[in-house]
């Protein structure tokens, strides 16, 4: 009697009694006995042959944990032609000695099957346990942000209308209060532009007033001296 069991990717032939190496095994599929159920059977020779499709229904493979070890080491090297790459690592995969104790199929290891699974679903319900302890207090603490958004959007509501109102009215205020006093502003300045234009008049008359005189003294003096001229002239003629 043989069996064909998958684990780990790959697909081993076992029989009872037989020791063989494969992938490491979670430890979530161990019990404390280092005692592991196979259900992914692809295939069981005894009397009949009871092949799968993929898996044999109630086919089991019962084994036990012999040893957990490393593989030999495997050299990784790498290189690139005229580049200067060179790269060279180690690798030991994790590996799990196991012995085959029975392969049972057919409805006596109903049992047995149901045995597994109900100690692969106490990890899951303890998640799932944990899992609803720690969702429980998410959706007791929903209802507060719910009436804090509420209480936020009330308050911002009643602040932004009076706040819109009174905006409006010191604007109007402000732009009374600047046209009148622009109106001021502005007739000063025109006050101020007509006395600018009136103090430039007063001065240009003054000085023509003044230049009159002098010229008028030109005059006499040329005069004066063109009577001494005729007296010198008449003194020599004499």
């Amino acid at each position: 009697m043989f069996a064909i069991l998958e684990t780990g990717g790959k697909q081993y032939k076992v029989a009872e009694g037989e020791v063989l190496e494969v992938e490491r095994i979670d430890a979530d599929r161990i019990d404390k006995d280092k005692r592991v159920v196979f259900d992914s059977v692809l295939l069981i020779q005894d009397k009949d042959l009871h092949l799968g499709q993929p898996y044999v229904q109630n086919g089991l493979v019962y084994a036990r944990i012999v040893d957990e070890f490393k593989s030999p080491k495997v050299i990784v090297f790498k290189k690139k032609a005229k580049k200067g790459y060179k790269r060279t690592r180690g690798h030991r995969q994790l590996l799990h000695r196991i012995a085959i104790e029975r392969i049972e199929i057919g409805a006596a290891s109903t049992k047995a099957s149901a045995s597994v699974k109900a100690t692969a679903d106490k990890p899951a319900a303890r998640k799932t346990a944990a899992a609803e302890k720690a969702t429980a207090p998410k959706a007791a603490a929903k209802p507060p942000t719910a009436a804090k958004k509420t209480s936020t959007a009330a308050k911002a509501a009643t602040d932004k209308k009076p706040a819109a109102k009174k905006p409006a009215a010191a604007k109007k205020v402000s732009t009374a209060a600047k046209a009148s006093a622009a109106k001021p502003a502005a007739k000063k300045t025109a006050a101020a532009k007509a006395a600018t234009d009136m103090k430039p008049a007063a001065k240009k008359s003054t000085t023509k007033k003044a230049a009159a005189p002098k010229k008028a003294s030109a005059s006499a003096k040329a005069t004066a001296d063109k009577g001494a001229g005729k007296k010198d002239s008449g003194k020599e003629n004499n």
